[in-house]
């Protein structure tokens, strides 16, 4: 309306000889009419809603960082679940992650490098070996020593290794190369980390109840170790060794919960209560007769998991109703060997080296004497 109005207006004046002389009546009204316009454009315009240009900002950012994060998100989760078979990973990443996610039991996880047929010539005895992906030297000084003896007193002997996720695209085509060249390598998808070692030992115990059922005896051992067969086998072969239920190692007696947040080895309450754990072996290396995997992995499921894993295996056999066993001599299970000139070797089953040159030496001291 006000730009109609300033069109008649100037028809007018135009009509009269805008150029020429007129009244100054005419002129003033024109002027008034001038303005009236000017103050009905600038109401109109008042009246459409505008935005304060810094909470316009705020919320476009808001938005972009919100947009950013969702899309960071769901890379992440079509990562993990095309990496999983639409199957969870490890719920614990690192140690700073709330320990009341942690997912311990193996149907949480399954095996990107697996060798399901190594148990179809019937092994008697299967050393299943956790270690670093990364970590090669162990795994090769264990392939030149004890895990290379395919046959101990007439008996099949396997050695396995067991790693978790590599940590990175070259780090795993090197761990394919290696597990082509000598398929001893077995893979899980879950983080591999000190804080994992309980869901490492739970995918140990689901591969042997599930891959391998048909040997009789089996052994947990950590990658540090010096082990000798003869010895080993002897025990297993004994008359009073039993093939039900069996589990012995370097027991553990009575051991207190380390509470001090500062410990390795430090377990909440939210995870384990009590205030001390049952009887368990150590985790170092320990024996048990093959029928044991399947029956820890169905405790696993009433047993609230913790991130001690030889202790966690304690619980389950507590609420199985065993006991683990005491070696008939228990020296022969040893922790640290410092040197192996002043410990007789060749009398032990297991002892700590505590690193790969050190179980290369072990090895060589023994075998020297034969």
């Amino acid at each position: 309306m006000a730009v109609e109005c300033l069109q008649k207006r100037c028809c007018l004046a135009k009509g009269r000889g805008f150029m020429g002389r007129f009244k100054p009546g005419f002129a003033l009204a024109a002027l008034a009419c001038f303005f009236w316009c000017i103050i009905a454009f600038i109401y109109n315009f008042s009246l459409v809603p505008v935005s304060h240009p810094r909470t316009w900002f705020n919320q476009t950012k808001l938005y972009n960082l919100m947009s950013g994060k969702k899309r960071h998100l769901t890379n992440k989760q079509t990562i993990e679940t095309s990496s999983t078979e639409k199957k969870p990973s490890a719920s614990i990443i690192t140690e700073a992650i709330s320990t009341h996610r942690y997912v311990a039991h193996p149907s949480n996880y399954h095996f990107t490098l697996d060798e399901p047929d190594k148990c179809k010539q019937d092994p008697f005895l299967v050393l299943m070996v956790p270690v670093a992906p990364h970590d090669v030297a162990a795994r090769d000084a264990i392939r030149s020593t004890w895990g290379n003896e395919s046959s101990v007193q007439g008996k099949a002997v396997l050695t396995l290794f067991l790693v978790g996720l590599s940590g990175g695209a070259e780090a795993q085509q090197q761990l394919e190369e290696e597990s082509r060249q000598h398929r001893d390598l077995l893979q899980s998808d879950f983080v591999d980390s000190y804080f994992n070692l309980t869901i490492k030992t739970m995918v140990i115990m689901d591969w042997l109840a599930t891959r391998c059922p048909q040997a009789t005896y089996a052994m947990k051992v950590d990658s540090d170790m010096y082990i000798n067969p003869e010895n080993l086998m002897s025990l297993l072969l004994s008359p009073n060794t039993p093939r039900e239920n069996y589990i012995t190692g370097y027991l553990m007696l009575d051991q207190p919960v380390v509470r001090d947040k500062s410990s390795k080895w430090y377990v909440p309450e939210e995870l384990y209560p009590e205030s001390r754990y049952p009887t368990y072996v150590l985790g170092m290396g320990y024996v048990f007769s093959n029928d044991i995997p399947f029956k820890i992995v169905r405790a696993s499921k009433s047993i609230k998991p913790f991130n001690i894993e030889d202790a966690y295996v304690g619980a389950c056999l507590k609420w199985m109703g065993l006991n683990p066993s005491d070696a008939p001599d228990p020296s022969q299970f040893q922790t640290y060997v410092k040197d192996s000139k002043s410990t007789d070797l060749s009398k032990i089953i297991t002892a700590i080296a505590g690193s790969s040159e050190k179980v290369i030496e072990f090895w060589q001291n023994v075998n020297r004497r034969k």
